[in-house]
């Protein structure tokens, strides 16, 4: 557990950095409709994309990749070091801590009133940040079955599920392990309405788009 202002100090501050909700912005940069009104209802890039502006969800999945990443790297890096009780950065504990409250900030963000995204790409930066070589594995599953079966969610359920036993493959502190199956638990119950839609061959293709403004009937609340 946390045993100094710091490490209460940069686990909160990952909170806040997970709290910027990147659909939200860029679809009001762009002049778009709010991505909590339309498709899924989802503020993430998949339902940005169905807005037919590939840039906007392009800037909306690099934002809320780059948000998991930057928490956790500022924990784990030199820059922690000055803020970490004992000079010398932050302990594991700490760090693992950090990885969990930056995606919880993206699915319960406190600036939009905790309605917040399923948290894929979130959860790809922090566990990018954590291991490059986690990420990666992680990212060419997603690629394969994303590319192959145009079903995001279903590449997303296949990486979380992967996730845990490549990091314990890896031999990843124990710690860290225990960030990511949380994190996993969160990414399968927060994707629980597409489960149900794959399972009934209703899952949206991805990138398909939908009329901004009608009620998804089956989208998760």
């Amino acid at each position: 557990m946390p045993d100094s202002p710091a490490d209460l100090l940069i686990i909160l501050a990952a909170y806040l950095i997970g709290s910027i909700s990147f659909a939200v912005i860029v679809s009001r940069w762009f002049g778009l409709p709010d991505p909590r009104t339309y498709g899924s209802k989802n503020p993430g890039a998949t339902n940005v994309l169905r807005s037919g502006r590939k840039a906007a969800a392009i800037l909306t999945l690099a934002g809320d990749g780059l948000k998991g990443w930057l928490a956790v790297a500022l924990a784990k890096g030199g820059l922690a070091a000055g803020l970490a009780h004992d000079g010398h950065g932050f302990a594991d504990t700490t760090i693992a801590l950090v990885a969990l409250a930056v995606f919880l900030g993206h699915l319960y963000p406190v600036f939009f009133r905790f309605i917040g995204g399923k948290g894929v790409a979130t959860a790809a930066g922090v566990l990018f940040a954590l291991n490059p070589w986690l990420g990666l594995g992680l990212l060419v599953i997603w690629l394969v079955l994303a590319v192959g079966l145009k079903l995001s969610s279903l590449a997303a359920l296949a990486a979380t599920v992967a996730a845990l036993p490549l990091a314990w493959w890896l031999g990843m502190p124990p710690v860290f392990l225990a960030s990511i199956a949380v994190i996993a638990l969160l990414l399968v119950w927060r994707h629980r309405s597409n489960i149900r839609k794959l399972l009934s061959g209703t899952e949206s293709g991805f990138g398909a788009k939908a009329d901004a403004g009608k009620e998804d009937p089956s989208a998760q609340p």
